[in-house]
């Protein structure tokens, strides 16, 4: 009697729904995470301390300013945007080599038949200095961030942000104050699809960050930063 011939077992099904995960898209978006999670302060274990002069706004500042590029600059945040700063490195860069060349060619060359191109070279110095100077103030401005992001939700979505930091001079009944406005964009398609947009405007004392000894609450600051920001990429800021 020829043998009986057996069917091959099909898998079982997976049961209680489990069903394997979906491959992960291979680029370098991220899947849609709770945003308030992504913005928690980062863990004070090993931080290094940042103490500055409590009598000087400027430094103040200049340390909020490092301290918010710090958190939001972190690898599952915002990857930071440095045009602006590119753009003014590159003006002061080449300012500087003209002004090497111009005076290199007036070493070498006798006086009177280099002062034409010796002209050139002041000119153009100052043309790129006064450039440079202009973009920091009128196109620049205040900016200390600029952060751009991908997620996937079902598509790639960009997210970018644009932050901006003063100092709110004290009066006779307050101290002085940082002062933060964001701005902020969800697009699609390469920015062809708006998604949402949103703006937003705080500001704390500075007491509120810095102790007597001028040693700066990381912690605290963060969070009030991932507050501001939370709230504006929720779509809870005007």
């Amino acid at each position: 009697m020829a043998p009986r011939s057996r069917k091959a077992s099909s898998p079982a099904p997976a049961q209680n729904g489990d069903v394997a995960p979906p491959v992960p898209p291979k680029d370098d978006t991220t899947s849609v995470v709770d945003v308030d999670a992504l913005l928690a302060p980062v863990p004070g274990e090993g931080r290094e301390e940042v103490k500055v002069n409590n009598a000087s706004a400027t430094d103040m500042k200049h340390a909020c300013d490092d301290a918010l590029k710090r958190f939001l600059s972190r690898p599952d945040l915002f990857k930071q945007i440095h045009t602006h700063t590119d753009v003014r490195l590159a003006l002061g860069w080449l300012s500087v080599l003209v002004a090497g060349a111009t005076g290199l060619y007036g070493w070498r060359v006798p006086f009177e038949q280099s002062k034409p191109a010796v002209w050139v070279g002041v000119i153009v110095y100052v043309v790129l200095t006064v450039l440079q100077t202009l973009y920091a103030y009128f196109v620049e401005g205040d900016i200390v961030f600029v952060g751009k992001r991908k997620t996937f939700d079902k598509r790639i979505v960009t997210e970018r942000i644009t932050i901006t930091s003063r100092t709110t001079p004290s009066t006779p009944t307050s101290p002085p104050a940082y002062a933060l406005g964001l701005a902020y964009v969800r697009s699609a398609a390469g920015g062809k699809t708006l998604l949402g947009k949103g703006r937003a405007s705080e500001e704390r004392p500075y007491t509120e960050f810095f102790d007597a000894k001028g040693v700066m609450d990381q912690d605290r600051f963060e969070r009030w930063v991932g507050t501001v920001v939370g709230q504006v990429m929720n779509g809870k800021a005007q």
